[in-house]
């Protein structure tokens, strides 16, 4: 009886291994997956901060993410920073983002990111930040963006292979 309560076991426990397919930081949300959610610590006094992750549409029509909310910020806006004839612009995009079926966006660095302007405090490596995403399709998701350090260019355990972009936790808006 006791070897057949430890097959039993084992075979559960196979299936909720197989069953969950996304790891536990990861988010799902109709078609979409949410991962990589991340952000730096910001210097004191810092009143901006970035936010970045990962975004695949696994179904069959397009989503969007119109909106971005933080308790943490007076004001979170979708952005994109580009590069023209050497000049780098970054703004808001108004209209949302779109995430096409079968596709993956990634928001990291010197892209497409979450904006969180008006800080009411510091991000502090190690913690935790609690954003709202609103997508057209999906509704309103709570992601939280793993604070890394003052520099980082990824997530940890992401890797170094992100060029390496300007920090604009200091900037003042």
């Amino acid at each position: 009886m006791n070897t057949l309560f430890r097959i039993f076991a084992l075979a559960v426990l196979s299936a909720v291994v197989i069953a969950a397919p996304a790891r536990a930081d990861d988010v799902k949300a109709g078609d979409l997956v949410i991962t990589q959610a991340w952000s730096r610590a910001t210097p004191g006094g810092a009143k901006v901060a970035g936010g970045f992750l990962t975004i695949e549409n696994k179904g069959t029509e397009p989503d969007k993410l119109v909106s971005v909310s933080a308790d943490i910020a007076g004001k979170a806006e979708v952005h994109e920073m580009t590069t023209d004839n050497g000049v780098m612009k970054m703004r808001p995009l108004d209209k949302g983002l779109v995430i096409e079926p079968g596709k993956t966006v990634k928001l990291a660095p010197g892209g497409y990111h979450l904006m969180l302007q008006d800080l009411k405090g510091a991000f502090k490596e190690g913690e935790k930040v609690p954003v709202t995403l609103e997508f057209e399709k999906a509704g309103k998701v709570a992601v939280s963006l793993d604070v890394q350090g003052v520099g980082a260019q990824a997530p940890a355990g992401g890797g170094s292979m992100m060029k390496k972009m300007p920090d604009h936790s200091g900037m003042k808006m």
